[in-house]
């Protein structure tokens, strides 16, 4: 008898079901601004959103929504977006971009997901990132 090949993360909905669906998802995202607020090394980073962070919270939870093949939430809700474009009027460089990630290890850790589903996410972000931050220097050193 074989045993069934377990889904890859990014294929379906599987890496929003490793995050525990919507809900486990909304708390990662809670989890992730809560540390960018109280620690001090993240902190700067909280400083450059605006100050309704509810709305902040509900806008990523809708775009990692869809961006871990669950409904596309943000579209939904709140149109198409071009995350690098959305975040062209902040400054980031490298060290706001390891920040970001940074912050979202220590989410990640908190909650307890397990090593390759942390090692997976913290890859996969590190493309969007960097293109913020591409197009953040561009904007800017222009």
């Amino acid at each position: 008898m074989t045993q069934a090949k377990q889904p890859a993360y990014g294929e379906g909905d599987v890496t929003l079901q490793a995050v525990g669906g919507l809900d486990g998802l909304r708390t990662l995202v809670e989890t992730f601004y809560r540390l960018m607020e109280n620690t001090p090394e993240f902190r700067p980073l909280f400083d450059m959103h605006p100050n309704n962070i509810s709305l902040t919270i509900d806008k990523l939870v809708a775009f990692l929504s869809g961006w871990m093949g669950g409904e596309r939430l943000f579209a939904k809700n709140y149109g198409e977006i071009s995350l690098p474009q959305a975040h062209a009027h902040l400054v980031v460089t490298e060290k706001e971009k390891a920040m970001w990630l940074n912050c979202m290890a220590a989410a990640l850790d908190e909650i307890g997901y397990q090593g390759d589903l942390k090692t997976y996410l913290l890859s996969k972000l590190e493309f969007p990132a960097e293109r913020i931050r591409q197009v953040s220097t561009a904007r800017h050193n222009s």
